[in-house]
């Protein structure tokens, strides 16, 4: 389906013509009009992102498929939809992660130049040919990466750092146990707590255990044979990326000064995970450990900072499967059922 905008060059006593897109001005883009299962995104054309004067055009060459996208295709948890959209998606294109080549830039843009190779997080709009990004969220891509890898660290990486440093106020020396250590945020998590000087414990399934130590964990936990909560252990910081265990179960396994960093989860579907944070912010006024939770924010520093640790190699993406933009219902359905291992990304 193609959409067709119209300029008007009208002078007096004329009637306004329209003036046809040219091919130029379109571009292939996964489109979605209303929530649902993955079926309801689709191929189309569409027009071309205009840029304003502090804006970035990025030809993409690599998105990533995030919980995100997941979220916002079925539009569940129902409270989401406050923000995004009660009856159907304000944004009509999904993709948050994106890899690419700089097209064009706006007129107040002096840090980018078109042919530059960059990622970023976007607001929306990753999975097409062309995206629109502030250019303050824009940063050089890692030089030891394929669009495809670099797709794969923008929102998940940030999201890891954000929870540790941040949030956790991880510091060199602490325990550390990363529960989801082989999902996109997860394995960035690792990696992560391992360069700032943590020791790392990884929870996963059997199956990825291999994975999750290949890239850095000290100590990985079977989740299929064994519970985190119960073999007596304590950490000086939890993060906690699937919501899979009571919130008491896993403040009982802090230190007495251990902070529990809350991140993603299901929950129900209404309130999603929400009931779960409330409930557990309220638990933390009656002990010595600190519970927190956090809304990840995009940042070119934090962009900056992953740049280097990826080229000094302390952080690798772990890639699962790759989808070409046409069959993006299916890397978002592969990511709903499957759980990947790392990162899916859309390539174009």
């Amino acid at each position: 389906m193609t959409r067709t905008s119209h300029s008007s060059r009208a002078t007096v006593g004329e009637e306004a013509s329209p003036e046809p897109v040219t091919p130029d001005q379109t571009m292939e883009a996964i489109v979605q009009r209303r929530y649902g299962s993955p079926a309801v995104l689709g191929l189309e054309r569409v027009d071309r992102p205009r840029i304003g004067d502090d804006d970035v055009l990025i030809r993409v060459r690599a998105a990533a498929v995030n919980h995100a996208d997941w979220v916002l295709t079925t539009g569940r948890p129902l409270i989401g939809r406050l923000a995004f959209g009660l009856r159907r998606p304000k944004e009509r294109v999904r993709g948050m992660d994106v890899a690419g080549l700089v097209e064009a830039v706006g007129a107040g843009v002096t840090g980018f130049r078109p042919g530059d190779e960059v990622y970023a997080q976007v607001p929306a709009g990753g999975f097409a040919e062309f995206t629109r990004a502030p250019a303050a969220l824009v940063s050089p891509k890692p030089a030891n990466l394929s669009f495809e890898q670099a797709a794969t660290v923008p929102l998940a990486a940030n999201t890891a750092l954000q929870g540790l440093r941040d949030a956790g106020g991880l510091r060199a020396g602490q325990r550390v146990l990363v529960n989801g250590a082989s999902g996109g945020v997860g394995s960035f998590a690792v990696q992560i707590a391992r360069a700032l000087g943590a020791e790392v414990t990884g929870v996963c399934s059997a199956r990825n255990v291999d994975l999750v130590r290949s890239i850095g964990a000290d100590e990985v936990i079977d989740y299929t044979r064994h519970d985190f909560t119960a073999n007596g252990r304590r950490y000086d910081l939890i993060l906690d990326l699937i919501g899979n265990h009571p919130v008491r179960s896993c403040i009982g396994s802090l230190t007495p000064t251990g902070t529990l960093v809350l991140s993603s989860g299901t929950g129900g579907r209404v309130l999603g995970p929400l009931g779960r944070v409330v409930g557990a912010l309220v638990l933390s006024r009656f002990v010595s450990q600190s519970v927190r939770t956090f809304v990840g924010t995009p940042s070119r520093e934090n962009l900056d900072l992953l740049r280097t640790l990826v080229e000094s190699g302390k952080v690798t993406p772990v890639v699962d499967r790759s989808y070409p933009l046409r069959d993006v219902p299916g890397a978002i359905r592969h990511f709903a059922e499957v759980h990947a291992r790392g990162k899916i990304v859309v390539t174009l």
